[in-house]
């Protein structure tokens, strides 16, 4: 009634009045209830600034590094985002490619080379690098960072339509757990050189289809994943707990949503193994991926929990690090907030773990590899319910933890000091 009464008596339908009154009018609509993605865009672009200003700071306290990353103390900020730590390994893949043969080493042992590294993000960086002329060091955090901003929109969508418990008993659960993501110490990467951007974008997305049981669409985000990260074993235990769940809920499943699964399944295996597959191929070594990954692992091998004789060479320190790492998340797990996550959700978060824990090394990289673990972010949130300001403080709590953590992080990890090591040994 009030935009009525201030509406001139020719702002008829036509004019230029009537258009104006109609833009204010959707414009104070906007902004009295904004649609669900502008929220999460402006909690990933806030923390996205935060970011930026420690990665400037500690770019600026940042000593000599390595030649091949930087000649210079104080690097700029895209030669920081760009260059540093597996940036710079992407950055050769995207300008020069992969090795034809296996580089060795005087001794005999393959050396670290660039096909230890998934080619789907450096190949897209190539392509965009083709069309606007503009270099990596400016295209590669670019392009992570606006995959990073896709990624939050299907983090919030999956937690959504995938824990709708986890959303009743938590109003506002889905944009509170991508202010956690955002603000977990390792998501710094979201705006650099490496793959998590696109890797957490296509995870969260074959999760979000496969709880919309589009099963054959969800293929292509799957085998993508192949060529992005090696995460897509887990996923295939996601999609046999998915069909035995619906299973036993419905008694019955149709043929045709049995052989979408099965082809699904199908796909998440081959995708699991695919660059392995393919490094041996172009190599001619059939174990090139496997020798690729031993040269990271300083004697660790590349077996079955390996990685704990990184935790294990550090003696009693080590053993603790790791005990107590696994009672947290066997506590976290066992909450009813767990529960509340629903199937897809709870089975990506418990086989990507343990998957972590089989074939990873335990270096600082770990920190990193978890940010593909994103429902422990409503997992986390979930073990306070109640009242809207009980969650509030809750929230607001970890935020600040979890900040405090990324500041942390950038100066420890990010930062390179030349002759300094630590309890971990790589990022």
């Amino acid at each position: 009634m009030a935009d009525a009464l201030l509406v001139p008596p020719d702002a008829g339908p036509g004019t230029a009045v009537g258009a104006g009154v109609r833009r204010t009018t959707s414009l104070r609509r906007f902004a009295a209830a904004p649609p669900w993605w502008v929220p999460v865009l402006a909690v990933y672009l806030a923390s996205r600034a935060w970011t930026a200003g420690l990665l400037l700071l500690a770019a600026d306290r940042q000593p000599l590094a390595r030649e091949r990353w930087w000649p210079q103390a104080q690097p700029p900020y895209e030669a920081f985002v760009g260059r540093w730590w597996d940036g710079w390994w992407y950055g050769r893949i995207a300008t020069q490619g992969y090795p034809a043969q296996l580089p060795v080493d005087p001794d005999g042992t393959v050396a670290m080379n660039e096909w230890a590294f998934f080619p789907l993000f450096p190949l897209l960086g190539r392509g965009v690098m083709a069309v606007t002329g503009a270099s990596w060091e400016v295209v590669a955090p670019t392009l992570a960072l606006v995959l990073g901003g896709l990624a939050v929109l299907v983090v919030d969508r999956v937690v959504r339509l995938g824990a709708p418990r986890a959303c009743a008993a938590w109003p506002g659960l889905p944009p509170a757990s991508v202010a956690v993501l955002c603000a977990y110490p390792a998501a710094v990467v979201l705006q650099t050189a490496y793959t998590e951007s696109l890797a957490l974008l296509l995870v969260a997305t074959s999760l979000l289809l496969l709880v919309r049981r589009s099963y054959l669409v969800a293929c292509l985000p799957v085998l993508a994943l192949g060529l992005t990260r090696s995460v897509a074993a887990p996923l295939a235990v996601v999609v046999v707990v998915h069909a035995w769940t619906r299973l036993r809920a419905e008694g019955h499943l149709p043929r045709g949503q049995l052989v979408r699964l099965g082809v699904l399944l199908a796909v998440t295996l081959l995708s699991a193994g695919l660059w392995p597959l393919w490094v041996g191929w172009a190599t001619g070594t059939p174990d090139a991926f496997v020798r690729t990954q031993e040269a990271w692992r300083d004697g660790a091998g590349f077996g079955l929990f390996a990685g704990g004789t990184r935790l294990s060479a550090h003696g009693t320190a080590g053993l603790t690090v790791g005990l107590l790492g696994a009672a947290a998340v066997t506590w976290l797990l066992t909450r009813p907030a767990a529960r509340r996550l629903g199937p897809v959700l709870l089975t990506w978060l418990v086989a990507y773990l343990v998957y972590l824990a089989a074939v990873t090394d335990l270096i600082s990289s770990v920190f990193r590899f978890t940010l593909l673990a994103f429902p422990l972010a409503p997992l986390v949130l979930g073990l306070v319910t109640g009242s809207r300001a009980r969650r509030a403080v809750w929230c607001g709590a970890l935020l600040v933890v979890l900040l405090a953590g990324q500041a942390a992080w950038v100066w420890t990890v990010w930062r390179f000091v030349p002759g300094e090591g630590g309890f971990f040994a790589a990022p």
